[in-house]
């Protein structure tokens, strides 16, 4: 340090115009002794000061680059190198905690491919566009049940239209667990006796019943078609509800009726209508991602891929080809134009469950034939007792 600020002093004086005219320098110092002098020496020190200061700073540049704790990637920056390349490492060289966290730090970016790898796949069935031309193919004729006596043909067209959309909803309650046949019959007998709310409330059971028969469970039907016209006049005007969630409310009313409802009567195509037809083929198609328990399961599975353009038609081409040719037992595969992609062609239909029998019934009477079964068992207290009454003869004979 010393020897350093020796050497700067020197060649200070040595540049400095007050030891070039030297004669300048006497002559001003002989008219004021103490003005050059004392200028000079005020410019010595700051000169030293300043000297100083440039020496402290170099010494401190290396301790501030071992503290900071950022570093240069060359790969980001290829014209600064990391500072190991430019300051060579020794072995009597401390490796600061700083350091080797530094070292440690590693920047990824997240490519957009991987982003794009990460969004699920919308899963569809394989062929089952193929499968739904070929439905459509064999539903041309249109000569199906459905097609003639479903609930779109069950209504007066000729009625109000508010009169049109309750007899759509009744036709759809009687259409439950029985035949378009039955259905159709039931609904013009009703338009014939006046299939409006008012009528209905004021029918009595007994007539309504009657009116209905025979419809499936057509004693639990006549309740709910009377709760049901209660409500609607009561909390509707007598008017049908313009939801789904208002349908679900009515007594008798479940999702399949209630998205059929939504279609054919307010033009609004609410969900899939699913009944025992669309849950049995979608199933037998390869429709689902895994097998479904009831019609609800099988609507919710159906609603997550099936185009919502396809929701209103499904229903009715499902249906009447379950009519006629996917039968619920012995489908018809040999004359089906999927028989070729279709899972379950030509296997065997399920079997009907024989009914589990009475617990008062012996385990005798269930290998019995026809014929056995026919007969009545003698120890049968419904049986005739032959014997004794050709004894009660013989008796009185004599």
């Amino acid at each position: 340090m010393r020897h350093l600020s020796y050497t700067v002093v020197r060649n200070f004086t040595m540049t400095s115009q007050y030891f070039k005219k030297k004669s300048d320098v006497t002559q001003n110092s002989a008219q004021d002794p103490g003005s050059g002098l004392s200028c000079l020496c005020s410019k010595l020190n700051t000169a030293i000061k300043s000297v100083g200061a440039a020496i402290k700073l170099e010494e401190q540049e290396p301790q501030i680059s071992e503290k900071t704790p950022f570093s240069i990637n060359s790969e980001c920056c290829p014209e600064h190198p990391p500072q190991d390349a430019v300051r060579p490492k020794t072995d009597s060289e401390p490796l600061s905690s700083n350091y080797r966290r530094r070292r440690q730090l590693k920047v990824e970016y997240v490519k957009a491919e991987d982003t794009a790898q990460m969004k699920t796949e919308h899963w569809e069935p394989a062929d089952w566009k193929k499968q739904l031309d070929h439905i459509r193919e064999m539903r041309s004729g249109l000569d199906a049940p459905v097609d003639n006596m479903g609930a779109e043909k069950c209504y007066d067209h000729d009625a109000p239209a508010q009169v049109k959309r309750f007899q759509v909803l009744v036709s759809l309650m009687l259409s439950s667990q029985t035949k378009d046949q039955v259905t159709a019959g039931a609904m013009e007998r009703l338009r014939a006796h006046g299939c409006t709310v008012e009528n209905i409330l004021s029918t009595e059971d007994e007539t309504l019943g009657k009116l209905i028969y025979p419809v499936g469970f057509w004693k639990t039907k006549v309740k709910y078609l009377k709760l049901t016209c209660a409500m609607l006049q009561k909390e509707f005007g007598g008017d049908i509800p313009n939801s789904t969630e208002g349908l679900v409310r009515l007594p008798g009313v479940g999702p399949k009726m209630a998205h059929l409802a939504m279609d054919i009567a307010w033009d609004q195509v609410s969900g899939i209508g699913v009944d025992t037809h669309v849950h049995r083929i979608s199933n037998r198609l390869g429709w689902l991602k895994k097998m479904t328990k009831n019609p609800e399961e099988t609507r919710k599975a159906l609603e997550e891929w099936l185009p919502r353009e396809l929701w209103s038609e499904i229903n009715w081409l499902l249906v009447g080809f379950g009519q006629q040719v996917c039968l619920p037992v012995n489908p018809l595969c040999s004359v089906c134009l999927n028989q070729h992609n279709c899972p379950s062609a030509h296997k065997a239909s399920p079997v009907k469950r024989p009914k589990s029998r009475s617990p008062h019934t012996s385990s005798k009477t269930t290998h019995k034939t026809k014929t056995e079964l026919g007969k009545v068992e003698p120890s049968s207290p419904a049986a005739p007792s032959l014997p004794k009454k050709n004894k009660n003869k013989k008796k009185k004979s004599k």
